[in-house]
């Protein structure tokens, strides 16, 4: 080992406890990155390996009815490998010991054959037999939610026909790796669940016989969806098609990739903050520790080391801490990954988890880690290489004392020489002083940023569910019902109100760019659930035209007044240029609303309804959902309470977790920062503050004098993070922004509040321990030190 070497292990010996403070830093900023990159490997490959082995298909068509014989003629379109009819239709379950009515959506089994596309993961008991109507195998999630086993039964609601079925096993589909009920926002398995029966049973029960009206296909690896969609329609067009699609509209698919994306989105933004503060904290701590080597640099010259030797071993202290920083956090990362993805197996079912991360993402991290502790120490190094031998030896000049404006003024007069001394300080060095509040601002933005999601979140609650919506609960019919439906609904148990709606599917076009986009009819004068905007509250919908979110708006760049096309998917299938009356603003999907009574016109149904919105009177409830239960041709129900709920459940067991560890990270942004600044202020003065108290000044004041300094930047640190913390927090709300939802930018006063609490916490335990230290000062050997 060469003499630079054992001088550098001595070295980081003794700045010990700065070191491990900037290697967390950096272990921060390398976890959070290992962990995203690792998270999105994952996903991607269990995602892709599941997709494989279960078949699952590329495009998905639904129709009213089609005879049997049409499966061939879309098996034969061009570029179509494989395609399998079906019959997909939904029930309403009366589950034992659970209250309110559950929805159910009810898919065939092939009576002969494995499935083709789409095929089940059983996991436990065996599939359905063609010779027993009654039994059905049902999905994991929701057998777990409702502890049903091989076995149990229970009693379903089929086109106004009660029968009882049989569990004879669970299941896992990799068409429901995310199971929403129809009109839903997150995945409640109490409410919904997924079934399959034999195809012979469910044609009965539903009068589909020699019919199906669902199709999935899968593609060979040259053709072209968009051309395969096209046939698919015109094929199933006179039978009820309402519109083929693609695997990437796939509802479960198009919430896993939307989730996958947003982890893209983290891997490249938190990560960055934690490295830029690494970065400034290698330098703030190899700019003291160069300053206060000068002379053992001129001895090193002067014994024949040159500048590249020089440089090479400060450049490998900073190597050094940068690599215990980054083993750390490839430890750190790698079980967060792992945690992270399985976090993510709750919410989307996989059968098999497959969490076996590449050497990519740990190389990228450790060099992206490593390169920011250089770019951080450039400058100090480069600084030690370039002092002339000469120069080196002499200590660095003294500063020059002059009084200055703020030691002129009434404050300065008014306050004591311990408090002078510390102003003094700051106003002789206001780039020291700044860079150091900037690094603790840096934490309070990240802290701010993480708790601005709690406040978002109730703000999402309180805009959509309790302004805007005013129904107790929703409810889907499986077809077009008459408007009169209005009144006997009103006339069941407990119902105060009910207010129709009317939903089509559409394609919505401007120029070149098509959206596949579900119409929305309101009534005039809606109350129940009205179009709301976010600022402007309840729109009332013009009797001609359309209104649109602005999220759709943007997506076919469209404004107040420009005409789009309209091709219905279903019906008559008619078409229609329409004028986009008004854009409103909702943090909730990307919806299109048109007056109820000019929809039914233009669809030629005459006048009917899809669904209606009911208000409950409480006392009522039970009394109304028992009834509910018995009445046909109901396709869903969704209960408004229940969706709030399932939201701040489903919320609070990810967000919450993750706000957690951006505080905990941010609190060792803080702590690396207020820890560092003291201990390098304590070196710089240590030979002061022991003539302070030879002189007569208490352990207390030279205290006072060392922390007061700290305590002062901490103070203004906090303005700085607001400002840095509402400007992340805009950016993470708009990097965040998918076509599902907009997350608010709503920070409350408290938030702020508890940000700077938590930064005042960190720099006072980093005070504490420094001031033990103090205490133990040995003032004959600080004051028989040159520097």
């Amino acid at each position: 080992m060469s003499s630079l070497d054992r001088k550098l292990l001595r070295g980081l010996w003794q700045l010990r406890a700065q070191v491990l403070a900037i290697a967390l830093v950096i272990a921060s900023g390398a976890a959070l990155l290992i962990m995203a990159l690792t998270t999105i490997e994952s996903l991607e490959e269990t995602t892709s390996a599941y997709y494989e082995r279960t078949r699952f298909a590329d495009i998905f068509a639904r129709a009213k009815r089609a005879p049997d014989s049409l499966g061939r003629d879309i098996a034969e379109i061009p570029g179509v490998r494989l395609a399998e009819t079906r019959i997909v239709e939904g029930a309403i379950l009366d589950m034992p010991g659970f209250a309110e009515p559950v929805v159910a959506q009810l898919i065939s089994l092939p009576e002969r054959g494995p499935q083709l596309l789409n095929a089940l993961v059983i996991r436990s008991g065996r599939l359905v037999e063609p010779s027993r109507p009654n039994e059905v195998v049902v999905s994991e999630p929701f057998a777990d939610a409702h502890r049903l086993r091989p076995g149990d039964s229970f009693d379903a609601v089929l086109r106004g026909s009660k029968r009882r079925l049989l569990v004879v096993g669970t299941a896992l589909s990799p068409e429901f790796v995310y199971a929403i009920a129809p009109g839903g926002l997150m995945p409640d398995d109490e409410r919904f669940g997924v079934m399959w029966m034999g195809r012979d049973a469910l044609a009965a029960a539903f009068d589909l016989e020699s019919s199906f009206n669902s199709v999935t296909l899968s593609l060979l690896p040259d053709a072209d969806p968009k051309e395969v969609i096209q046939r698919i329609d015109a094929l199933l067009g006179p039978f009820g098609g309402v519109g083929a699609y693609a695997r990437a509209d796939q509802t479960s698919n198009w919430f896993l990739e939307s989730e996958i994306a947003q982890q893209k989105n983290m891997s490249r933004i938190l990560p960055t903050i934690f490295l830029a503060v690494a970065a400034f904290l290698t330098n703030m701590v190899m700019a003291r520790l160069i300053e206060t080597e000068r002379r053992e640099i001129g001895l090193m010259k002067a014994f024949g080391y040159g500048n590249l030797a020089i440089g090479w071993h400060y450049a490998k202290m900073v190597l050094a801490i940068g690599t215990i920083g980054v083993l750390i956090g490839s430890v750190l990362g790698a079980w967060l990954g792992h945690w992270n993805t399985e976090l993510y197996t709750q919410f989307y079912r996989f059968p098999f988890l497959l969490y076996r991360p590449g050497p990519a993402g740990f190389v990228i991290a450790g060099s992206v880690s490593l390169a920011a502790a250089l770019a951080g120490s450039l400058a100090a190094v480069r600084r030690a290489v370039r002092l002339p031998p000469a120069e080196a030896m002499l200590p660095p000049s003294p500063p020059i004392y002059r009084r200055t404006w703020a030691s002129r003024t009434a404050l300065a007069g008014a306050l004591d020489e311990p408090s002078r001394m510390i102003l003094r300080r700051i106003v002789r060095w206001p780039m020291r002083a700044f860079l150091a509040s900037l690094g603790l601002a840096m934490s309070i933005s990240v802290l701010i940023m993480a708790l601005q999601w709690v406040d978002a979140i109730d703000s999402l609650v309180e805009t959509v569910f309790e302004r805007g919506q005013h129904q107790d609960a929703t409810v889907a019919f499986n077809d077009l019902q008459p408007l009169d439906t209005v009144g006997s609904f009103e006339n069941l148990p407990g119902v105060l109100a009910a207010e129709p709606y009317r939903y089509v599917s559409a394609h919505i076009s401007h120029g070149h760019h098509v959206q596949r986009q579900g119409i929305i009819g309101v009534p005039h004068g809606a109350i129940l659930s009205p179009v709301f905007d976010n600022e402007r509250g309840r729109i009332e919908v013009p009797p001609d035209g359309l209104v649109l979110s602005r999220k759709l708006a943007e997506l076919l760049e469209v404004a107040t007044g420009d005409t789009v096309t309209v091709e219905v998917l279903e019906g008559r299938q008619p078409q229609a240029e329409l004028p986009v009356a008004q854009i409103f603003d909702t943090y909730i999907g990307k919806p299109a609303y048109m007056d109820m009574d000019a929809l039914n016109r233009m669809a030629g149904d005459g006048r009917v309804v899809s669904g209606l919105h009911v208000s409950v009177d409480a006392p009522s409830r039970t009394a109304l959902l028992t009834k509910l239960k018995d009445i046909p041709n109901i396709a869903s129900i969704l209960f408004r309470q229940a969706a709030i709920d399932t939201f701040y459940k489903t919320m609070g067991e990810t967000i919450f977790i993750f706000i957690g560890f951006f505080v905990a990270f941010s609190m060792t942004l803080s702590v690396g920062v207020t820890y560092n600044s003291i201990r390098i202020a304590l070196s710089e003065r240590a030979r002061e503050l022991a003539t302070l108290r030879v002189l007569g000044f208490s352990r207390w004041e030279i205290s006072y004098i060392l922390l007061g300094e700290v305590g002062i930047l901490t103070w203004i640190s906090i303005p700085i993070g607001a400002v840095l913390g509402f400007s992340l927090a805009w950016y993470m709300t708009s990097a965040f922004e998918t076509e599902l939802y907009r997350v608010p930018l709503v920070l409350r006063h408290a938030t702020y509040g508890k940000a700077a609490l938590i930064a005042l916490a960190a720099a006072l335990t980093c005070a504490a321990i420094v001031r033990r230290r103090l205490d133990r000062l040995d003032l004959i050997a600080v004051l028989k030190t040159r520097e």
